[in-house]
């Protein structure tokens, strides 16, 4: 008996050997970020890992119901399973493991805490905000500094170059009301010539170097009045011709009334003849009746023409109402669209100059302000949760940061105070700006 028990001495030395160092091993692969015993910042997800030695199997054996990957609260808790809510706050990375360890040893009775290891899968990220470039939300790692999430954040805002950009916004759309104002124009010499009923635009000397683009609305301009000009002149044609044709039929139909009185005449002289040999017993009375009736007939037939050279006479009077009334309505309709077209290049000339000032206070500005303000030191400031409270700390470049910080970065703004703002813009400025359009 004793021979056994000193063979497997040995064994059992092997065997604490082997568990000493598999928990050595886990505790070491605790990440940097815990290793220096700082707690868990809220939304930081972590992978849980839970290892118990099985000395009936000789082995080690995951608790994988248990372990997992979790979330910290924004209260600064974590749900686990089987434990329930565990609060991480103020909590080192040695602390939260034995906590979690003894708390399941005395759920589940067991003779020893089995080893519980935490790993932080994403920090929560950090944020940059202020004067920088492109200000927003970016990854946090440990270690990062001020300085480096400036960096990320591509570096201090330009006010040089938003200058210079702002300046380009502006002398584009100069260029735009320029082009606008063009076309109001040539627009407004086209209307003129339509209500002066002349057969050719006479268009302004464009000025500026869009000589090929004002050439091209003059052309359509052009194309368009003759246009308008064709169509009126087919409505007025139509019209004339009307008129003309019911002039033509009323005449035809006057000639018809002059024989149907002649017809009429002939008729009544033999109706009077037949009416005297009737009473001498001359003829018979039929011969008369016959004559009444063809009587009757020419004096309907008479007034049928009349009426009809009455409404051919009327047709002819609402032809003409028409005629006239396509040039009043055409003359009415030039004359608003005149009046608006005038209406919308007052608008046009009076946000170019607006433009050309706000242009003029650009290029009018003083660079030397400008590098200054450039070559000044930027400011910094961190805002962090700590214990349920927001607090703002002053910062430096070299100012470690932690998961969940805000920064925020500040340049001086003395150039809106500085008195070269207030001075008048130079000749240059101004020549600059009024060649900005064009």
């Amino acid at each position: 008996m004793y021979m056994i028990s000193s063979h497997r001495a040995p064994h059992l030395f092997l065997r604490a050997t082997f568990i000493l160092g598999a928990l050595f091993f886990l505790a070491g692969t605790a990440p940097p970020a815990l290793a220096d015993s700082t707690s868990l910042a809220p939304q930081t997800k972590i992978r849980l890992t839970i290892v118990q030695w099985m000395q009936s199997r000789g082995q080690y054996e995951r608790w994988d119901a248990l372990g997992g990957e979790y979330r910290v609260s924004d209260d600064g808790t974590v749900f686990l399973p089987f434990l329930g809510s565990l609060s991480v706050a103020n909590r080192t990375d040695t602390d939260l493991t034995n906590e979690i360890g003894k708390r399941l040893q005395e759920k589940i009775g067991l003779v020893q805490a089995p080893a519980v290891s935490i790993e932080i899968l994403e920090y929560p990220p950090i944020y940059v905000v202020g004067d920088v470039t492109t200000p927003g939300q970016y990854s946090f790692r440990p270690g990062l500094t001020v300085l480096q999430s400036l960096a990320m954040s591509g570096g201090p805002r330009r006010a040089k170059d938003e200058q210079q950009t702002h300046s380009i916004q502006i002398v584009g759309e100069l260029r735009e009301i320029d082009h606008s104002i063009l076309r109001s124009t040539a627009r407004l010499a086209r209307l003129q010539a339509e209500m002066d009923g002349a057969q050719e635009i006479i268009f302004d000397q464009a000025t500026g170097a869009d000589q090929q683009f004002a050439a091209g609305i003059f052309n359509e301009e052009r194309i368009i009045f003759r246009a308008r000009a064709n169509a009126m002149e087919r409505q007025a044609r139509a019209f004339t011709e009307l008129r003309d044709l019911l002039t033509t039929e009323i005449s035809t139909l006057e000639e018809k009334l002059t024989g149907a009185d002649d017809n009429i005449k002939s008729v009544e002289d033999q109706l009077v003849s037949v009416k005297s040999l009737v009473q001498k017993g001359l003829t018979i009375s039929s011969r008369q009746m016959d004559l009444e009736r063809l009587l009757t007939t020419y004096r309907s037939d008479k007034l049928d023409l009349l009426t009809a050279v009455m409404r051919g006479r009327q047709a002819v009077s609402e032809t003409t109402r028409n005629l006239e009334g396509l040039y009043d309505a055409r003359r009415s309709e030039v004359a608003t669209e005149a009046q608006s077209e005038r209406a919308s290049l007052d608008q046009f000339k009076l946000k170019r100059e607006t433009l050309q000032k706000l242009l003029i206070a650009d290029l009018g500005s003083n660079d030397g302000v400008k590098n200054l303000v450039e070559d000044l030191p930027l400011t910094f400031s961190v805002t962090r949760r700590s214990d349920g409270q927001i607090n703002q700390i002053e910062a430096w470049e070299t100012t470690t940061l932690a998961p969940g910080d805000v920064v925020r970065v500040a340049q001086p703004h003395i150039l809106d105070n500085s008195p070269q703002a207030d001075t008048a813009p130079s000749f240059e400025s101004q020549t600059l700006a009024d060649r900005a359009g064009q």
